[in-house]
């Protein structure tokens, strides 16, 4: 492994040692608001359907949307932070730098807090070069991260993969033959994997034995399905988060909604996402009770939108912690 990638292993394992040192677990979540009582506040508009938010330890946001990635504050003001080529799934390590799955360059980018491009975190399995990474999820407790890759797969060519990226810079495969894996997610225990399987409407669940070391997948939930007379155009689950009652919240493309389910798999709400191609979902604001939601306003060829749900119910997103 190259001098690069070894540090870049070295920095994820120190966010999660500070991470867990600092962050402090709510003794009881708030209730969630009833579906009706949340409507989505537009934060702003972007050229394209967008994906990929997340926050950093300023607060500040980050949305991918074409080939850019935009950085932007609460009251809505944006700019363009770095030009990647097709980013999606991201998250932020302790230092200030970021891991990027993107599809144009078959790879989970790492990028320095600038924007600029680092050595890649990875872009192979077994020496086979990767398809079209789309989300990650970091594992807390031992310093790697989840990646889904649902390159050329769908219903009927179930080629997706999911993969683990260990301390040491080599990447695992942990599943295949999946019809186009999509958002997923690590309990903070690091116990159990959720993935949003796109073309089957569908979020599974593993149980983790070890570090990229999964069970059999189980079925967690099968989603509604779309109802064309209110506007939904398609069901297909997409990116993912928890809060801190263990509620994971499925941003669900062409249906309007973010929906979500309890520990058990039952559907106990659904929000309006803003967007009608609901993509991607994360807690952020002053304290950590917002949600905030990516998609694009229509089909996915058009523009895309960023919305935030106030909803009074902290998140399980961690922020990263500035190294001293």
């Amino acid at each position: 492994m190259n001098t690069s990638r070894r540090h870049l292993h070295r920095k994820v394992a120190a966010f999660f040692a500070l991470a867990l040192g600092t962050f402090t677990w709510p003794a009881l979540a708030a209730e969630l608001p009833a579906s009706d009582a949340v409507q989505p506040v537009k934060l702003f508009e972007v050229d394209n359907y967008c994906e990929g938010v997340v926050f950093d330890a300023d607060g500040r946001g980050y949305i991918s949307h074409g080939k850019v990635l935009v950085e932007f504050t609460l009251d809505g003001n944006n700019k363009v932070w770095a030009e990647t080529g097709a980013p999606n799934g991201h998250k932020i390590l302790a230092d200030g730098t970021h891991l990027v799955c993107d599809a144009s360059r078959h790879a989970v980018l790492h990028l320095a807090a600038d924007g600029s491009l680092l050595a890649n975190a990875s872009d192979k399995c077994d020496a086979k070069p990767l398809r079209g990474p789309n989300d990650l999820t970091l594992d807390t407790p031992h310093g790697g991260f989840y990646f889904s890759d649902p390159g050329e797969s769908s219903d009927v060519n179930p080629i997706g993969t999911v993969h683990y990226v260990d301390s040491q810079g080599k990447t695992h495969l942990c599943d295949s033959k999946l019809a186009f894996p999509n958002g997923i997610v690590l309990t903070p225990d690091g116990k159990k994997l959720y993935l949003a399987e796109s073309k089957k409407n569908r979020v599974l669940v593993y149980d983790v034995l070890s570090p990229g070391k999964i069970g059999n997948r189980r079925v967690f939930a099968d989603l509604p399905t779309k109802d064309t007379s209110t506007g939904q155009i398609d069901n297909q689950p997409d990116g993912m988060c928890l809060d801190a009652d263990g509620n994971l919240y499925v941003a669900h493309y062409g249906m309007k909604q973010v929906q979500v389910l309890d520990p058990t798999g039952k559907l106990v709400r659904r929000y309006g996402g803003g967007n009608v191609t609901t993509s991607n979902v994360a807690f952020g604001g002053p304290k950590r009770d917002q949600l905030f939601v990516t998609g694009g306003l229509g089909a996915e060829a058009g523009g895309g939108g960023l919305f935030r749900l106030d909803l009074g119910v902290p998140g399980l997103d961690i922020l990263p912690k500035a190294e001293k």
